[in-house]
């Protein structure tokens, strides 16, 4: 979603200014406002704050305002506003899961900071709030992302996400990566060869090519997309490769 309107409202600019500039790991605090957090124990509450540090969601509750300067927090005045979730745990909400802990899409302590800010009447509850982000996203204050502004005031927040390209990635050139080579899990059941030139080939119970396709590397996450037409991903933890529930060591360089 890209949102440009013409007519915006002016809201807490000076605090998105300090949000946006915010290199030195300063709090940001939402105060003041009618929070909807959709976790059991916690429900909705009304003159409430809501403090992020960094991506994470570390308190809800009245009377966090108290220590925003001595923290040196970034201050959001939400009155009139209400703070939901930007996305529902619908499986929670059905009792799916058992702990609380568990629980994602909730303004729960702990979790990552993804909120949306809509004024009172158009948040009736937390569906109506987000169904005002997909239907009359100018009315929206703040739509909050891991912490970071998305939307801001009813329009692109400065140096928001972009979403990738559409397309297939081009084929990256790994040569030298020490990554490369065959990855065998511990059973020696599942052999999995990543070349220097993005293609992968598995070996399965000695069954040999039995996925094949290109692979992408991103930090610690490797994306596949089999020749087959499906998609995939696994995840590098120090010297062990994730993917698919198989832990798998290096165990022979790449033959190519």
């Amino acid at each position: 979603m890209s949102v440009t309107p013409t007519d915006t409202v002016t809201w807490n600019n000076t605090a998105l200014d300090e949000i946006v500039a915010n290199d030195a790991g300063r709090p940001v605090l939402f105060t003041n406002a009618r929070v909807l957090t959709m976790d059991p124990l916690i429900g909705t509450m009304t003159g409430a704050d809501v403090l992020l540090v960094g991506a994470l969601l570390v308190g809800v509750g009245p009377g966090i305002i108290t220590a925003a300067g001595d923290d040196n927090a970034i201050v959001v005045d939400c009155t009139g506003m209400s703070v939901v979730p930007a996305v529902v745990d619908t499986i929670a909400l059905v009792g799916g899961r058992g702990q609380r802990p568990e629980y994602v899409g909730t303004l729960t302590p702990g979790n990552t900071g993804d909120l949306l800010v809509v004024p009172d009447a158009l948040a009736p509850d937390v569906p109506t709030a987000q169904t005002t982000l997909l239907t009359r996203p100018e009315e929206v204050r703040a739509l909050i992302a891991a912490g970071r502004p998305v939307l801001w005031s009813g329009t692109d927040a400065p140096g928001r996400a972009g979403a990738p390209e559409a397309g297939i990635p081009a084929a990256q050139d790994l040569t030298g990566s020490p990554r490369i080579g065959v990855w065998i899990d511990e059973h020696d059941f599942l052999h999995q060869e990543l070349t220097a030139d993005g293609r992968y080939d598995e070996t399965r119970g000695g069954r040999p090519h039995a996925y094949e396709g290109r692979y992408w590397i991103d930090g610690d996450r490797i994306d596949y997309l089999d020749d087959l037409g499906f998609w995939a991903y696994g995840e590098f933890r120090g010297d062990e490769l994730h993917h698919a529930g198989y832990a798998m060591r290096l165990g022979a360089r790449s033959r190519s």
